[in-house]
């Protein structure tokens, strides 16, 4: 490890990303520059922010967008050294702020992964004064001196049940009003300001978001890698643009902290990716949650899974119904078989508010009990799995009664419920024994190898328990704790597939998905509805772990068929439907597209997204998903047709002026339609609505 004594200016970075600091006047740290190191644009100082935002009782507020006070915490917090360092293929800067006022000392942790454009930032404070301090919201990125609202677009994604992933864009001029600075001689108070509601971190929007500059050839993508509550900001700063990303705060969330003498707290990560557009942008960002997520076999392997839930036995498994479906499923190529919700349920009154014991129901299994149906997996040839909903626990549950009161949620000594349902406190040795036993019976005892953890309900503001000054911050607590519980959990059974779901992508963040190998990306059940948010998901999703349905079904024709499997297929394909009640014909249409899967999944795992129409509208006819695999000479385009001319050029600008061979993978039908190279980009031809094909490009030379 290198230490650099206080300079008034250096710079740290790599091959693809260069920062550049200094000190301002008034002793604080600026990040000044941040561009690849062939970018000869100037520095910003003029319009740079101090690193640290920082908002605490009795102290004002720090800088912290559309407000701005006398007493700027930030400009208090001043620099004190940094240091550098190398590890694992990581690049790593560590400044050290500090105010002689309150002893407040902030840490602020820089990482960038090597050859990658994408910097990592959080902030640890430590308080090493004499009295605690109360912190309402600290950045975990600050950066100001972006170019000027004027020149840029802001790209968001609406995220809600059963339409994830929605994106659109407007200029930031939309929100933040030019309000001619010079006259005012004052920035304005406008921000564009989104935030997450906290136990469902992505519902409503994706923590995440892009800015692309209109002519300049630049992009910015950020997330932020919260499992509960987030806010990002972007504003207008001395002529330039200033982006904020934090975690929960006081004023969103109820989160607060006191840090008594000697106590630290970190903040949660925040991530910008930088490219010369949107789609190199969201590459980077693809790249960097490779580098980011615990590693598993299962990144590579990409195994097919078969799950009985969607528009197929809807949470009614039995011994009957189950035995036909798993030897379709094997039949079909299935490699994974995960038996979802219901095999727990015993109660005529409805399994939702007695979940928690996680028993196999004797009535839904009445010969060999569910040990049959899973020995029925494995003699398949595939890995039996299980549906489970960890973190509830019934109020009409044995669990509810047996574990303490400070093993869920509560507020004011009062045990929370929600919808017939209390909330487990993973921070809790009782609540974290519960899940550890249930799990290792699961896994240990009956030999699953692929969970699918769901969450079904909402808990906001969060949970104040003996300790937490406020219930974002016990929120946040367990949310940070149910996440090491499942490390622990993988630990302990290395072999085992975790599929992260809450009613689908209502909990598709970055942390989570940095412990998880797979994500749901949708609940929805409509196959014409399902192709906008699988066309998107890897904005959110590395495509390995994003799992899309296909649900083909018995009564659909050929074109119905192959739309709902050909969707899948640059994702990770999740199977679905009642095989075992398809025609010889139709069985062949799914096994194709298995196949198909099959002998493309290797590229998947190293491929990059990209949107050649741009990103898909929710009611779009045409449709895109492009997959570049490093070295650019393999190519794979998803494109669907659900209305519109029925040909369509589809700009391909990295294979532009080569000379490219066009195959259509799937369907394998030639009638289903075409893809012909002209030089330039592909000509697409699909004849009949809805139709969907899947094109590999192969560059000659």
């Amino acid at each position: 490890m290198a230490s650099n004594q206080r300079q008034d200016e250096f710079t740290w970075g790599h091959q693809a990303l260069r920062a550049g600091f200094a000190i301002a006047a008034d002793g604080t740290l600026r990040l000044v520059r941040l561009a690849h190191p062939d970018d000869d644009r100037p520095a910003t100082a003029h319009s740079a922010l101090p690193l640290v935002e920082l908002t605490a009782l009795g102290h004002g507020s720090g800088w912290s967008g559309p407000r701005f006070t006398g007493t700027a915490f930030g400009a208090r917090l001043a620099y004190r050294t940094h240091r550098t360092d190398r590890r694992d293929g990581w690049e790593w800067l560590t400044v050290e702020l500090h105010d002689p006022n309150t002893g407040l000392t902030a840490f602020v942790e820089l990482t960038s992964p090597t050859g990658l454009p994408v910097l990592r930032s959080r902030v640890r404070l430590r308080n090493e004064g004499r009295a605690p301090l109360v912190v309402q919201s600290v950045s975990s990125l600050l950066l100001g001196g972006l170019p000027a609202p004027d020149t840029l677009d802001v790209h968001r994604a609406r995220n809600d049940w059963l339409a994830e992933c929605r994106w659109y864009a407007e200029p930031l001029r939309a929100a933040v009003a030019d309000i001619h600075v010079d006259v005012h001689e004052h920035d304005s108070r406008a921000a564009l300001t989104l935030t997450g509601r906290g136990s469902w971190p992505t519902d409503g929007h994706l923590a995440m978001g892009a800015l692309t500059e209109r002519g300049g050839g630049r992009a910015w993508a950020w997330q932020v890698e919260s499992p509960a509550g987030w806010r990002w900001d972007l504003g207008e700063r001395a002529h330039g643009t200033y982006l904020a990303l934090n975690g929960p705060t006081d004023a969103e969330h109820q989160w607060r902290v006191r840090l008594a003498p000697g106590e630290e707290f970190t903040t949660v990560p925040g991530a910008l990716a930088l490219g010369s557009d949107l789609d190199a942008a969201m590459g980077a960002l693809t790249s960097y949650r490779r580098a980011i997520r615990r590693p598993h076999p299962d990144h590579t392997a990409l195994p097919v899974v078969f799950n009985d839930y969607m528009n197929t036995l809807m949470g009614d498994p039995t011994t009957a119904k189950l035995l036909p479906l798993i030897d379709a499923a094997a039949d079909a190529g299935a490699e994974y078989f995960c038996i979802d919700s219901g095999w727990y349920d015993d109660d005529t009154r409805g399994w939702w508010d007695s979940v928690g014991a996680w028993q196999a129901s004797p009535s839904r299994f009445p010969d060999g009990g569910i040990q049959a149906v899973l020995d029925r997996i494995r003699e398949r040839g595939m890995v039996p799995g299980l549906w489970l909903e960890p973190e509830v626990v019934g109020v009409r549950s044995p669990v509810a009664a047996e574990l303490p009161d400070e093993a869920f949620f509560q507020r004011d000594g009062v045990r929370l419920a929600e919808q017939g349902r209390h909330q487990l406190d993973l921070r809790h040795p009782a609540a974290r024994a519960h899940l550890d036993k249930t799990v290792d019976r699961i896994v240990g005892d009956w030999g699953v190898g692929y969970l699918k953890l769901d969450y079904n309900i909402v808990v906001d503001p969060g949970t104040q328990a003996p300790g937490d000054l406020a219930p974002g911050a016990g929120l946040l607590g367990h949310a940070h704790a149910y996440l090491d519980w499942l490390s622990g959990v993988l630990d302990r059974h290395p072999s085992l597939v975790v599929e992260n779901c809450a009613s689908g992508g209502m909990r598709m963040d970055g942390a989570t998905l940095a412990v998880s190998q797979l994500q749901s990306t949708s609940d929805q059940q409509d196959p014409l509805r399902y192709p906008p948010i699988a066309a998107a998901a890897p904005t959110a999703v590395p495509p390995e772990q994003g799992a899309v349905w296909a649900y083909p079904q018995p009564e659909f024709d050929d074109d119905l068929t192959t739309w709902t499997l050909g969707g899948a297929l640059l994702g990770r394909i999740h199977l679905s439907g009642h095989l075992n009640r398809m025609s010889e014909h139709q069985l062949a249409l799914v096994r194709d597209a298995v196949a198909v899967y099959k002998s493309i999944r290797g590229d998947l795992a190293r491929g990059l997204p990209f949107w050649p129409l741009g990103l898909p509208g929710w009611t779009d006819d045409w449709l895109a998903l492009g997959l570049s695999v490093p070295g650019d000479r393999t190519v794979y385009l998803s494109v669907w047709r659900r209305g519109g001319p029925a040909e369509l050029r589809v700009p391909v600008r990295r294979l532009a002026g080569r000379t490219v061979r066009a195959e259509v993978l799937h369907p394998s039908s030639v009638e289903a339609g075409r893809a012909v190279w002209d030089g330039d980009g592909l000509v697409v031809s699909v004849p009949r609505t809805p139709g969907v094909l899947l094109i590999r490009l192969t560059r000659n030379g």
